[in-house]
């Protein structure tokens, strides 16, 4: 994740791409009985990717897949430059109708679209799973998390403000003003398809923020079931539409909204390499041989294996004390073979389908460059001979904690597993990744607790003990450090990101005194 002021393109793979000929068209899976809940989303075979108060779109359009079967599921006409000029034009013009709403009013219209959600919440959770890849759990999670961070800036948008301070004036008063910044553009990932967006809008929006929304292009089809929810709240209150824009679309919607100076804030989520290389990061958790491995075993498979290992807080680098290596190491490849491996709307499944064929490729080529570098794989490695996207679940273990292949995000479920012997040099292998989002220690030494929470302790965005690098909650605030970006999204004051502040001093005397004593007579 990254909010800034300015940001990189998010250059991101386009899907297979084309428009599915009449004769294909039965094909798709919304045409199929089991799939006809998509049309409860305001889905068809053919979906406009546009909104701007209407909708539209000029572009190309593209076909988007089940991870878990490879089939069609439908497509969307995505928007081009045109259509981003347009929309950035009215996004605009949107704003200054809704920054003159008062701020519990504009949180009102936040709380409208988290109910509306939560309406939607299992079909909305089911398309993520059939888009995405994610476990169908996960999937109606996300949209959990979306409502939540709803109901959340419903109480922020009573309470955003600035102090009243001190004045060294008499006569004086000297507070601080928050406004909005305008525009905020959100450009999301596919592996948090509904989330992302939610906690960027629902927070820019009690702030009186307009937001135009560029999802990933093999996730369109959720972005345009979330929009449609939120244009219908948006529509029946009279507000205009286009205070929440969408425009799906490539590499050039990405690039134009990185080089657009009217956008007044970016956040971006996506690969470190893409943003400048901002955001896929490489996690770490480390276990201390006081760690109490009931909890250790399932906290390293859920953060390792959860989604397909395609989370931003994914685990990748399990550090464990010499100590306790071989018994942890046994211990979690046991666990790893009793993961249930299914369709991700199964009920009974933990573990589904990696987002696309080319992420497929990347994890077989990680496996391979592991190898080369001495590793070891002690369980998974391979492809699942069945339909779809389907690896092993991955345990390599033996590298150096420097190897290359260590220092790579390749978003996939491969774990490496590193010894340690000492604290400081642990430590300081945590720290010398140039991403930093989440991290986590398992360990019952009060001191070393502190330690790793302190200046020379874990230099990541997110520093948990004894829990996993993953899960994060919503009254926290979301970000990491160095490549990860130094934003923040979501709880704590990541508020003050979407708005400007100023420093105002009012005169209400009859005098002009000057700060600090100055006489100018």
């Amino acid at each position: 994740m990254l909010g800034l002021r300015r940001a990189f393109a998010a250059l991101l793979p386009l899907p297979r791409a084309g428009s599915p000929p009449a004769a294909a068209m039965s094909t798709l899976l919304i045409n199929q009985e089991r799939y006809a809940w998509l049309r409860e989303l305001g889905l068809q075979e053919e979906n406009p990717g546009v909104y701007n108060g209407r909708w539209g779109g000029r572009g190309q359009v593209v076909t988007t897949y089940c991870p878990a079967n490879n089939e069609p599921i439908a497509s969307v006409r995505q928007g081009n430059l045109e259509d981003y000029e347009e929309t950035v034009k009215k996004a605009k013009e949107a704003w200054k109708v809704w920054a003159d709403i008062p701020a519990p009013k504009r949180g009102e219209i936040v709380r409208q679209i988290g109910d509306a959600l939560r309406q939607k919440i299992k079909v909305l959770g089911s398309l993520v799973s059939l888009e995405m890849g994610k476990i169908f759990v996960e999937g109606v999670g996300e949209v959990q998390e979306y409502v939540d961070v709803c109901d959340y800036a419903v109480g922020l948008s009573r309470m955003i403000g600035g102090p009243i301070l001190p004045s060294e004036r008499p006569g004086h008063a000297l507070i601080e003003q928050w406004n909005p910044v305008g525009l905020v553009g959100v450009i999301t990932a596919f592996n948090f398809p509904v989330a992302v967006y939610g906690w960027n809008s629902a927070i820019a929006m009690i702030c009186g923020n307009a937001c135009l929304w560029k999802g990933a292009p093999t996730t369109s089809l959720v972005s345009v079931a979330v929009t449609k929810i939120i244009a219908k709240v948006l529509e029946d209150n009279k507000l205009p539409g286009a205070i929440c824009s969408l425009v799906c679309g490539g590499a050039d919607i990405g690039t134009a909204m990185a080089r657009d100076e009217r956008m007044d804030l970016l956040s971006f989520t996506g690969s470190t390499k893409v943003g400048k290389q901002v955001a896929l990061m490489v996690q770490e958790r480390f276990v201390f041989e006081d760690a109490d491995l009931n909890l250790v075993i399932p906290s390293a498979l859920f953060a390792a294996v959860g989604t397909a290992g395609q989370r931003c807080t994914t685990a990748r680098r399990l550090f464990l004390h010499e100590s306790i290596h071989d018994e942890v190491v046994a211990k979690l490849a046991k666990a790893y073979a009793q993961v249930r491996i299914g369709d991700p709307w199964d009920s009974d499944t933990l573990y589904g389908p990696l987002h696309t064929k080319e992420a497929v490729k990347m994890f077989l080529d990680a496996v391979e460059q592991a190898k080369q570098q001495g590793g070891s794989v002690v369980c998974g490695g391979k492809v699942i001979n069945r339909p779809g996207n389907y690896v092993e679940p991955t345990i390599v273990t033996g590298l150096p904690h420097d190897a290359p292949i260590v220092h790579t995000e390749t978003f996939a479920p491969i774990l490496y597993v590193l010894k340690f012997k000492e604290e400081e040099e642990v430590f300081a292998w945590n720290n010398e990744v140039k991403q930093g989002l989440s991290s986590s220690i398992f360990t019952k030494d009060l001191g070393r607790i502190f330690r790793w929470l302190g200046p020379k302790g874990s230099d990541c965005g997110i520093v948990n003990v004894n829990i996993p690098t993953s899960g994060a909650e919503i009254g926290g605030a979301f970000g990491g450090e160095k490549h990860t970006g130094g934003g923040r999204e979501s709880g704590s004051d990541s508020w003050k990101l979407y708005m400007r502040r100023s420093t105002c001093t009012i005169n209400y005397s009859k005098d002009l005194p000057l700060a600090q004593g100055i006489k100018f007579q």
